[in-house]
């Protein structure tokens, strides 16, 4: 699986953006996906994931109530909606994929595939 992010950019605090994340590879629908995000100087953090059926979502208590992951496997595309943006919110954001068969997952090390990243500056 090859993955794809797009959609950063400059957004004022309060703002929203939509990122998305386009993934080649057959068997997109069988993955789970997820974003996360790494701000300058510190580590990789968990944003959110979305099981392969779209039935199961987890959120990082951080972006809870502001950004929702979707998916459409028609288009193999996951998206990551952003509202309400902060300044602690800049950081390039990367989705990932890989499959489980029992659980949705969401730790950074169960996760094979991933994307280039996706710059998101938010200005206070």
């Amino acid at each position: 699986v090859q993955l794809q992010a797009s959609g950063g950019g400059l957004v004022q605090a309060g703002g929203s953006l939509r990122l998305s994340c386009a993934a080649s590879g057959r068997t997109f629908s069988n993955y789970d996906m997820g974003w996360f995000r790494q701000a300058p100087g510190k580590e990789r953090e968990f944003v959110a994931t979305i099981r392969w059926s779209g039935g199961v979502i987890y959120y990082a208590d951080s972006v809870k109530g502001r950004f929702t992951i979707s998916r459409d496997n028609a288009k193999i595309t996951v998206y990551l909606q952003m509202n309400s943006r902060k300044p602690e919110d800049t950081a390039v954001y990367h989705c990932a994929a890989d499959m489980s068969y029992t659980r949705l997952i969401s730790q950074i090390y169960e996760f094979t595939f991933w994307g280039q990243g996706t710059l998101v500056t938010v200005s206070s």
